[in-house]
C-alpha cells in the first residue's frame, strides 16, 4: 500500500461533488437573479483561483483551482440556462422582471 497514490481518486471525488453542486447552483442563480449572476461567479472564481496559488498542498491547491474554473464555466452555463428557460425546459421566475 505504500506505493499507491490516492490523490487522483480524491480529486475525482472532489470534481464529482463540485459538478453535482454547481448544476443546481446555476439553475437557482438564473431563476432568482437572471444572467446578471455571472458577476458573482466571476468574482468567486478569481478569488478561489488566487487563493489556490498560495496552497503548498497539491491536493488543496488543485481542488481550489478546479472549483475556480467551475465558477468560470458557470458564467457560460447561466446564459445557456436562460436559453433553456426560454425553450420551456425549466420554469421561469414569474416574480423577476427582465
Amino acid at each position: 500500500m505504500e506505493n499507491l497514490n490516492f490523490i487522483g481518486i480524491g480529486l475525482g471525488i472532489v470534481v464529482f461533488l463540485i459538478i453535482g453542486a454547481f448544476h443546481p447552483i446555476v439553475i437557482k442563480a438564473e431563476y432568482y437573479f437572471g444572467t446578471k449572476s455571472w458577476g458573482a461567479f466571476l468574482i468567486v472564481g478569481i478569488i478561489t483561483a488566487t487563493i489556490s496559488l498560495f496552497f503548498e498542498n497539491a491536493f488543496s491547491s488543485t481542488s481550489l483551482g478546479v472549483f475556480a474554473f467551475f465558477c468560470f464555466w458557470s458564467i457560460i452555463e447561466v446564459f445557456e440556462q436562460k436559453e433553456r428557460v426560454r425553450k420551456g425546459l425549466f420554469p421561469k421566475n414569474p416574480k423577476r422582471k427582465e
